[in-house]
């Protein structure tokens, strides 16, 4: 089934601020929540397609992308919205909240398995690595489940039931026309209560460990581009999966070319008199030898040629892009006797001395 536009699941345009849309999340939240609507299908779809909309428009990072490329463009940064309502009430606790007075656990009872977060690491290429790809090792530090414990937080036998809830992780509320069950405040929804903590993590369920993992750089990357390395991140809770590690490249300057898309440019400069004459120069290229290439006589400052083939790998496609060289002239600003009187006599025949030889453009120009 295709999806619909979020702006208009949510019945907000697409210049709407972040208060205007959770505003309308809310309406959309109250009219579908499912303990307002129980055994409704339907009801619970929209309830789950309003919350997709709101995580996706509240968050800034994945509204640009969603602005720019649509649901292809979550597709494929990773994004697969919730799976069931459970994991709604689980990430938007707060704005239930925020929303009720209480957090809306909607019959879920105790905690459910939870996603670990989502991490960040910035790597720095050299330029040629990221035109031709290359693999990367790198080390960083994440949560995990504490081996000793299991996640349980507890030495063994350290756990009882909790008294608030009787060990159900919830407590049923009622606000106007409301009744929602809310995660039990005593225990936060888990069904028990720590009395004997576990040492190896201090009750925390999990512990930080050193990653490292490898990581393979497409050719073709530039700035800003993101990877997405699978489960690579924050350990999850109660058997949840981990979350993913997002690497984000930034590269750094050539020294020769300036990059535009897969083409690169390069600056040549000629003298005066080849570029009247015409002659033939060595460039550069990325990764190989330099290449002779031919400047065509007459030509005039910022002319462009093109080496084709010897730009940058393409991304995601096939061959390379071009290599532009971008054309200075060099202008002498000294000149001895002999080049002061060749300049003269060839502005004398071509007709562009003026005033005699005391007055002549060049003599004007560069003095005796």
């Amino acid at each position: 089934m295709e999806k619909r536009d979020y702006y208009e699941v949510l019945g907000v345009s697409r210049g709407s601020s972040g208060q205007d849309i959770k505003k309308a999340y809310r309406k959309q939240a109250l009219k579908y929540h499912p303990d307002r609507n129980p055994d409704n299908r339907e009801a619970e779809e929209k309830f789950k397609e309003a919350s997709e909309a709101y995580e996706v428009l509240s968050d800034d990072e994945k509204r640009k992308v969603y602005d720019a490329y649509g649901h292809a463009g979550l597709s494929g940064q990773g994004f697969e919205g919730f799976s069931d309502v459970g994991d709604i009430f689980s990430s938007f606790g707060s704005i239930f909240e925020d929303f009720f007075g209480f957090s809306g656990a909607g019959g879920g009872g105790r905690t459910r398995a939870r996603k670990g977060a989502d991490m960040r690491y910035d790597l720095v290429l050299e330029f040629e690595e990221a035109a031709f790809g290359v693999e990367k090792n790198i080390e960083y530090n994440r949560e995990v489940v504490c081996g000793s414990c299991n996640g349980s937080k507890a030495e063994p036998g350290g756990k009882k039931t909790c008294p608030t809830c009787g060990g159900a992780g919830q407590v049923r509320r009622t606000q106007g026309f409301f009744s929602v069950a809310a995660a039990c405040p005593t225990c936060h929804g888990e069904g028990e209560i720590i009395s004997n903590p576990c040492k190896a993590c201090k009750g925390r369920g999990k512990t930080v460990e050193s990653k490292k993992v490898s990581v393979k750089i497409p050719p073709g990357v530039d700035q800003g581009v993101r990877l997405r390395v699978a489960g690579e991140g924050q350990g999850g809770s109660r058997g949840g999966p981990n979350g993913d590690l997002f690497v984000f490249l930034q590269v750094k300057d050539s020294e020769y070319f300036e990059r535009d898309g897969s083409d690169l440019i390069f600056n040549a400069d000629v003298s005066m008199t080849q570029a009247a004459l015409g002659c033939k120069i060595k460039v550069p290229t990325l990764g190989g030898d330099p290449v002779e290439i031919e400047v065509p006589a007459g030509v005039q400052h910022g002319h462009r040629l093109t080496v084709a083939g010897e730009g940058i790998p393409r991304l995601r496609g096939v061959g390379r892009g071009d290599l532009y060289v971008d054309l200075g002239i060099r202008i002498p600003t000294k000149l001895n006797k002999e080049q002061k009187e060749l300049l003269a006599r060839l502005a004398e025949i071509s007709g562009e001395a003026a005033g005699g030889k005391e007055g002549g453009f060049f003599n004007k120009l560069f003095g005796d």
